[in-house]
């Protein structure tokens, strides 16, 4: 069963069956942070008629693969734990062949193929991969945060933003449930670090799990929309109805 959680790291859900009949993943009671991504998913079989059958069962976030025997005894008496795999990378092909960009043939293509679970989508995962990728390399290579960032010219501005601005939570935005969830896991909670974090580039937004580029197109049309930011992206001070 593969599971999405939103903004916890655990959950408990609910399995009550009665009767005969086939039981799949969509008949568990799930609270509102968690979404099955697989309803389908064949879970077993009721064969007796007047039979009832009442489950608990708590899921956790993780990394991996998880073995049941490492979390056994952490459990209280009554629960029993199974293996569990975290990764939602099921499968992943490359190829590197050659190129030829103009008259020059002395370049490489390369070819990914990435296969998921559904709880990521193939882009957000290669996306996610190159990042950590690159987080490691910075460390090798000994790179500050600093040296990769990249300068944004200050726009003029004809007003500053009030404290009272600044401090807006970004519920007020009616953001989407997805934009909103991967805001608040990176920390942002107001208008004025997501101004903060526009600033820095896209780059910076791009970082975010599970943020691309529609995510990143609806956060700035809800900005303008709201009057934080002008159409051309410049920050600006929203009028007062009169």
């Amino acid at each position: 069963m593969r599971l999405k959680l939103f903004d916890v790291d655990t959950a408990r859900l609910h399995l009550e069956v009665q009767g005969e009949g086939v039981v799949t993943a969509a008949d568990l009671i799930v609270p509102p942070e968690v979404e099955i991504i697989n309803p389908d998913l064949y879970l077993f079989t009721m064969e007796n008629g007047t039979g009832l059958l009442e489950l608990e069962f708590s899921v956790d976030r993780g990394r991996g693969y998880s073995p049941a025997d490492e979390r056994i005894e952490r459990l209280p008496i009554g629960e029993l734990p199974v293996d569990a795999i975290f990764s939602p990378i099921q499968r992943v092909n490359w190829s590197v062949t050659s190129a030829r960009v103009g008259q020059s043939t002395n370049y490489d293509s390369l070819s990914l193929e990435i296969w998921t679970d559904g709880t990521v989508s193939p882009e957000e995962a290669l996306s996610t991969s190159a990042v950590v990728m690159v987080e490691h390399l910075r460390h090798i290579a000994g790179i500050s945060e600093d040296m990769l960032s990249i300068p944004v010219e200050e726009e003029p501005t004809g007003s500053r933003l009030t404290s009272e601005v600044i401090e807006t939570p970004i519920e007020n935005l009616d953001l989407s449930v997805r934009v909103f969830n991967s805001l608040k896991r990176a920390g942002i909670t107001t208008v004025g670090e997501v101004i903060e974090l526009l600033e820095k580039g896209e780059e910076a937004i791009m970082s975010i799990r599970n943020f691309g580029e529609k995510s990143l197109d609806e956060l700035r049309a809800k900005m303008v929309e709201k009057g934080y930011l002008e159409d051309d992206g410049i920050v600006r001070e929203p009028v007062e109805a009169e």
